[in-house]
């Protein structure tokens, strides 16, 4: 029994996701027991992982890298691996990340001053945060001499590969996940700051976070959803007969078309909470367009040149076993992942939508396949698409309700978490490989 007179908090949210109702996520059958396995492990089931288990195929391997890169042996402490995700989600102002891996960082014997700010860390940690800075809005820019700085018999204090790899990899997944939180709306956990109330209910308040992405108020406009559905089936069909072969002229002239287009993304949000804040440096810096219009832009990495599978995978494997392994099945499962099915319609192969999808993020980041015909992307991804996938890979933090739901208006909300999964997974990928390039050149 409780005592008169003890205030009990009371969650402000209902349901894992501000843009999803919570009755879409409570479906029986397969997801059910991997949300059971992820409690025994845990101890709880979080919004991130209750949103990701309308994907259980997915969940399953997002969950084994998970443990790898935090649980299992490794070149850095446990209290380390956290705290880098720690300051890569402060990077997008994240907090519901910064939250999660704060309270591992502690359990995990981490000193509660390094939550404070930067400052009070080691140097070791505090030389990351170029790489940092790079990784998240820029990846492009990372050379082998941000490598050497790190790494090289004269730097203090030195890194290891092998521990450059590791850190490399939690910084990288935090960021992907973030686009991935922003992306999916995800409310703040009941026992996170801005996710519960001592005010008891009423009809007149209620309470919004500002920790998660804004509702923003607006009807959307009645549109005849059938109608929209078939015009992208039409199009996917034509571009599978398509026998047309373009000229390698005409494919690059289309990428680069498609790279210095101009997609606006949400205006930025107010200032950062002072739990993340305290955590950034430089924090202006941002993601810019790879080929901003009438500048010097960066090379393009061509996928022939330097590709996970023929090249990254396999320097992973080298320098910390067994994570290539479960970084390939990740995105293996991504790519592969379809139930036939486009929001009214059943037996659809959406191949060359996942693909365009796929090869369209890897585009905004300056990353050409020879083969791929980038008049496909044009052709499948209406405009508000490319404007949610564009702001939740490149400035997640700016997502909002509106743009969320302005994309697939007719499709269901799973189908759109699936869009999240691949927005998260290909850049992750991308951001891997412009580090993993650097490294291989690091050691010629």
């Amino acid at each position: 029994m409780l005592e008169e007179g003890v205030k009990v908090p009371r969650a402000l949210a209902s349901g894992p996701s501000c843009f999803i109702p919570a009755k879409e996520m409570l479906i029986e059958g397969p997801n059910q027991d991997i949300l059971i396995e992820s409690f025994l492990s845990l101890g709880r089931v979080d919004h991130l992982t209750t949103i990701m288990a309308l994907h259980p195929s997915y969940l399953s391997c997002f969950l084994k890298t998970q443990h790898a890169l935090f649980e299992l042996d490794g070149p850095l402490p446990r209290d380390w691996r956290h705290y880098i995700s720690v300051l890569a989600a402060a990077r997008h102002h994240c907090s519901y990340m910064v939250q999660q891996h704060s309270a591992a960082f502690l359990e995990a014997g981490g000193e509660e001053n390094w939550l404070g700010g930067l400052e009070h860390a080691p140097a070791k940690l505090r030389s990351l945060q170029t790489l940092n800075k790079l990784l998240a809005h820029r990846p492009w820019l990372i050379t082998q001499q941000h490598i050497q700085e790190l790494v090289c018999a004269g730097a203090e204090p030195r890194w290891s590969l092998a521990e450059l790899i590791h850190a490399v990899i939690l910084m990288a997944n935090t960021h992907s996940l973030c686009s991935f939180a922003w992306g999916c709306g995800l409310n703040p956990e009941p026992d996170h700051v801005g996710g519960y109330t001592f005010h008891p209910p009423s009809p007149s308040h209620i309470p919004r976070s500002t920790h998660s992405p804004a509702h923003e108020d607006g009807r959307q406009e009645l549109v005849d959803g059938a109608v929209e559905v078939e015009v992208l089936m039409k199009r996917m069909v034509e571009l599978q007969e398509q026998e047309e072969e373009c000229t390698q002229e005409e494919m690059v002239t289309r990428f680069e078309r498609e790279r210095s287009e101009s997609i606006p993304t949400a205006v930025v949000r107010g200032a950062p909470p002072e739990l993340v804040l305290c955590l950034v440096e430089e924090p202006e810096f941002r993601y810019e367009d790879f080929a901003p219009r009438g500048e010097q832009s960066p090379h393009i990495m061509r996928a022939q040149d330097y590709s996970w599978e023929d090249h990254g995978f396999s320097l992973v494997q080298r320098l910390l076993p067994d994570m290539g392994q479960f970084l390939d099945e990740e995105f293996q499962v991504v790519s592969n992942l379809t139930y036939h099915r486009m929001a009214m319609h059943e037996g659809v192969d959406t191949y060359t939508l996942r693909k365009a999808l796929w090869n369209y993020i890897h585009c905004l980041y300056g990353i050409r396949y020879d083969d791929y015909d980038y008049g496909s992307v044009n052709v499948l991804l209406e405009r508000s698409l490319k404007v949610f996938v564009k702001t939740v890979a490149c400035h997640p933090e700016q997502t909002t309700a509106r743009i969320y739901h302005a994309f697939w208006r007719h499709f269901r909300h799973s189908e759109k978490v699936h869009a999240n999964l691949i927005v998260m997974e290909a850049r992750l990928q991308a951001a891997l490989l412009y580090t993993l390039r650097a490294i291989t050149y690091y050691m010629r």
